[in-house]
């Protein structure tokens, strides 16, 4: 089974870093949460033996909250479908790994586990968890590279004067937000799975905002929100090209950005959600 997204975050657990600005992702979790809760459900019946091993692949995992999250829902489903069945004495272990670049936070995501017991991932059920750094994304769509995990991401960049031309015109972040449509097609160019479920849901760019309305109360806070949440993503990215002398600025310009924008529209991600199974040859 795997889960996931992934690309280089801010480390840390500082005001800027992922991990405390990852709500989004947990928004998006606490939205797939009836397709985990089936896909696990389905992998646990597979298991046949008296004693089985579940193995659970997060590919793209980084690090803070939402790490543990994904371990605490699967253990916590484990643990609901062993009560459920009539082998109550059935001994069921996950392995967990754990898969990001190597440039994620690593050391933070292994400190986090002893949180575990806070989520309620910690009775009786036997886990491990394992770091895996590397990439894996091209092994799973070799014929394209589209980006899906986090293509709700993108930033309007504004110089000013403060960067070289020849940096500016260098730095390439490419873009690209599938259709549901363009999704299963390559998906099903790749012949390695079969679709289960695709569903398009939407999240407020400002992921402290859960109101349905389509106002936004305050469009500097928002603003100002929604900076620190691309932040974390793009931070690494734009520091290992320009520097970090920028950074202060360029996030403080982009707020303002999105403030404005925010005063004539809400915005939201799309955000696609499939659920796999290996190819039936």
């Amino acid at each position: 089974m795997k889960t996931g997204s992934g690309v280089r975050m801010a480390t840390g657990n500082g005001e800027n870093s992922y991990a405390a600005n990852s709500r989004l992702q947990e928004k998006a979790i606490l939205e797939t949460r009836p397709m985990l809760r089936k896909a696990i459900e389905e992998v646990y019946k597979s298991l046949s033996d008296r004693r089985s091993t579940m193995v659970v692949a997060d590919l793209g995992c980084s690090s803070g909250p939402n790490t543990l999250r994904v371990v605490s829902e699967v253990i916590g489903a484990v643990q609901f479908y062993t009560r459920k069945s009539e082998e109550q004495r059935r001994a069921v272990e996950v392995q967990f790994f754990l898969n990001d670049l190597p440039g994620n936070d690593f050391n933070l995501v292994f400190r986090s586990l002893e949180q575990l017991e806070d989520l309620g991932g910690k009775e009786t059920q036997p886990y491990y968890v394992a770091g895996l750094p590397g990439s894996y994304y091209t092994k799973l769509f070799p014929s394209r590279s589209v980006h899906f995990f986090h293509s709700s991401y993108s930033l309007m960049w504004r110089s000013k004067g403060r960067v070289e031309k020849e940096k500016l015109d260098s730095f390439n972040l490419p873009y690209y937000a599938p259709s549901v449509k363009e999704v299963k097609a390559l998906i099903n160019e790749s012949k390695l799975f079969d679709i289960e479920h695709v569903r398009l849901f939407q999240s407020n760019w400002d992921p402290q905002d859960d109101l349905d309305s389509d106002v936004v109360l305050d469009c500097a806070s928002s603003g100002a929100n929604v900076a620190k949440c691309i932040r974390a993503v793009l931070e690494p990215l734009i520091v290992d090209h320009f520097g970090v002398d920028i950074i202060e600025e360029l996030f403080m310009v982009y707020a303002s950005v999105v403030a404005k924008h925010l005063e004539k529209a809400k915005a939201k991600y799309p955000i696609i959600v499939a659920s796999l199974k290996k190819a039936r040859h």
